[in-house]
């Protein structure tokens, strides 16, 4: 069934060991073995399938031997301006390694990116995307939430089922709920804040499902029921629209606009915003319910206030008096 998807991993294979080789020089079955993520009999055979394409690869025997490339050898690749492989190679440097569990195949990426630039290039691309750094794990506030973990096989698995367009078996632990098996008909998948979810339908209805919560996962061979075309942009808004609707609090506040972000960041959403008469935002944003919008508002103190609805307003005033009671004594 995946013997085209295994000759085009092979292939892909076989090109990276070319460029590493070409950008590193002389490496050992095992270095390599690491780099693609195969076993030194992979590589081994991986070398001389090579040789007898032509390939110029030779092995130095010895403590300090292993595998290089004639000098002067040259693979053919599409070039790039040195704006565009500035952009691949940043984006590279980030967490977007992780997302849909794409991680060697951006390192392969990467590989053809660096070698595709004309020489003069190579080392100056290389060097300045070493001067960006994008989404590090923390700041100079808080220590970023940990992203959500899904296991390789799993993540593997439905991307194959989603790119088929075959059906898809999930074990899936849904809140408050048993585990247990689902067979679905994927969309498509979308990644948010670091949590990526499974656009799908069950039975005809919709479905979205958080990666993090399967254990299991297994692509079917019955093709998937939904359409040839897809607009996952706009599945994705409808369907938050609608979980947004779905028993939550929308507030009214007025906040600094220097702690707008901080306001965002513990929202579920922000359905209208609108600058007030004294430079402040006022903003209708949904929480989860109303505990939630109250712990969130409390987080920004003086520099946020809700403006509605009335029991909100009543709950952050009992428990400001609440803290200036326990502080007006002395200890």
């Amino acid at each position: 069934m995946y013997s085209g998807y295994s000759s085009r991993m092979r292939a892909d294979r076989l090109v990276s060991l070319v460029l590493l080789l070409r950008q590193r020089g002389r490496l050992t079955a095992e270095t390599l073995a690491g780099e693609l993520e195969v076993s030194t009999r992979t590589v081994l055979r991986d070398i001389e399938a090579l040789s007898a394409a032509g390939v110029p690869v030779y092995a130095e025997r010895g403590r300090h031997g292993g595998f290089a490339l004639l000098p002067g050898f040259r693979t053919e690749l599409t070039g790039l301006n040195h704006d565009e492989a500035l952009a691949l190679l940043t984006a590279g440097s980030g967490r977007g390694e992780q997302v849909f569990g794409l991680g060697s195949a951006l390192a392969s990426a990467m590989r053809k990116v660096v070698d595709a630039l004309p020489e003069s290039h190579r080392a100056t691309a290389s060097d300045a995307a070493r001067r960006f750094l994008v989404e590090p794990e923390t700041d100079l506030l808080s220590r970023r939430p940990d992203t959500e973990e899904v296991p390789r096989a799993v993540m593997i698995e439905i991307r194959r089922a989603v790119l088929a367009g075959h059906q898809l078996r999930i074990h899936y632990t849904a809140a408050d709920q048993t585990p247990r098996w689902r067979t679905v008909d994927p969309i498509g998948l979308v990644t948010v804040r670091d949590r990526t979810y499974l656009l799908a339908t069950r039975s005809g209805a919709d479905r979205t499902y958080r990666l993090s919560r399967v254990s299991a996962a297994e692509e079917l061979p019955e093709p998937a029921q939904r359409p040839n075309r897809v607009d996952l942009d706009r599945i994705w808004r409808e369907r938050c629209e609608r979980f947004l609707s779905d028993g939550h609090i929308t507030v009214s506040v007025r906040v600094d606009p220097a702690r707008r972000e901080d306001l965002l960041d513990t929202a579920l959403a922000v359905r209208a915003e609108e600058s007030d008469v004294d430079g402040r935002l006022r903003l209708e944003v949904a929480f989860q319910d109303a505990r939630h919008a109250e712990w969130a508002l409390w987080q920004l103190g003086t520099d946020a206030e809700a403006l509605a609805p009335q029991s909100l307003r009543a709950a952050l005033r009992d428990r400001a008096a609440a803290m200036a009671a326990r502080y007006s004594a002395e200890t």
